[in-house]
């Protein structure tokens, strides 16, 4: 039974799914804006959110948090930091927003563009 789990599987195991959030993490905050599935959409929203929370204020233990959350990719790591962070720094959530934009032709799952405020 699945009552009260907060975690949507995806169809995939706990280190796919962990490789895939960050890969969608990883592509959201150099892009700044994608599109993709709507469940993919609405389980990243907590996962970047969490991140950019942590990312408003720069010190070194954020800076590894947020670092071992994104797969130690520096690139990412920096622009969260350096860009997004400080831009959000008086906005107390909701920083990303995700709006239906149809269906996928293949199969008919339902698309999403999820982006930066």
């Amino acid at each position: 039974m699945l009552h009260h789990s907060k975690v949507k599987k995806l169809g995939r195991e706990r280190k796919v799914r962990r490789a895939l959030m960050r890969s969608l993490a990883h592509n959201l905050i150099l892009e700044g804006k994608m599109i993709t599935t709507e469940a993919k959409a609405k389980s990243l929203r907590p996962f970047i959110e969490r991140l950019v929370t942590v990312a408003r204020e720069d010190t070194v233990a954020n800076r590894r948090l947020v670092s071992a959350r994104l797969g130690n990719d520096a690139r990412a790591t920096s622009k969260l930091f350096v860009e997004i962070g400080p831009k959000y720094k008086d906005r107390p959530g909701g920083y990303v927003r995700i709006v239906r934009v149809g269906t996928r032709a293949g199969d008919g799952a339902t698309k999403a563009f999820i982006g930066f405020v």
